[in-house]
């Protein structure tokens, strides 16, 4: 077996998922976007980003409310900011039901898992490329979620970055040897040619945005995406 391939089903799984990135959607008419593929996700990604952290601008908590009032879906927050301390309960106030942040912003990145989940929110833990996966390992048991970027945060439409691949298997062994629940999630240059060898190391959760928003019938895009990560789960069983 190669060394970037785990069985997904050992010791635990989630159902596959894929979450439509609004990021790659048209703002004008967004409340439509989302509708479009209501009745084929359960959830959609938020990216979010200050212009600090990376530097790019998105939204903020008032957009997330209107989202929330346009739609039901699960509504999972990537926090691309410096000050997730202040930012993060905000956007669980404005509707978020799962914020992701990055830790090495954080003082005490344990306490503030903690506080958010007080405040009734998933939460979930962000790694990009370049960062190892010990500079999350202590907060993996405390999490809803890990996120591990296979392109660097910031930008929408970037190449896949295969030499991540090895991390997320070893986020799935770790998960695997603790008994953890968290999900296994990927986001950056997600597509056809790529979402299976993520799945084959053991990812459950895929962001896309470009592989739904920018194509022309995005139920088939989404659905052609879950049966290749499906066919690619089988593959390893």
């Amino acid at each position: 077996m190669d060394q970037a391939t785990v069985t997904p089903h050992a010791g635990q799984s989630h159902e596959l998922r894929i979450a439509p990135s609004i990021l790659s959607a048209d703002f004008a008419r967004l409340a439509d976007e989302m509708a479009e593929l209501a009745d084929t996700v359960e959830t959609l990604h938020v990216d979010v980003m200050d212009g600090h952290y990376v530097p790019n601008l998105t939204i903020g908590p008032p957009v997330v409310k209107s989202i929330r009032a346009a739609t039901d879906r699960f509504l999972d927050c990537h926090l691309m900011i410096a000050d997730p301390r202040t930012y993060a309960p905000q956007f669980i106030d404005a509707g978020a039901d799962s914020v992701t942040f990055h830790p090495e912003v954080e003082d005490d990145p344990r306490e503030l898992i903690e506080r958010l989940h007080e405040q009734g929110a998933q939460v979930g833990v962000a790694v990009r490329p370049h960062q190892p996966l010990s500079l999350v390992e202590e907060l993996l048991r405390d999490i809803d979620l890990l996120l591990v970027m296979t392109v660097q945060p910031g930008f929408g439409g970037q190449a896949f970055m295969d030499d991540v691949v090895p991390k997320i298997a070893e986020a799935h062994r770790w998960r695997v040897d603790h008994g953890a629940r968290f999900r296994l999630q990927v986001d950056g240059g997600i597509t056809t040619d790529t979402i299976a060898e993520t799945v084959r190391a053991g990812a459950d959760t895929f962001v896309a945005g470009n592989a739904i928003y920018g194509k022309a019938d995005r139920i088939e895009a989404t659905t052609t995406l879950l049966e290749v990560a499906r066919e690619a789960r089988g593959s390893t069983d």
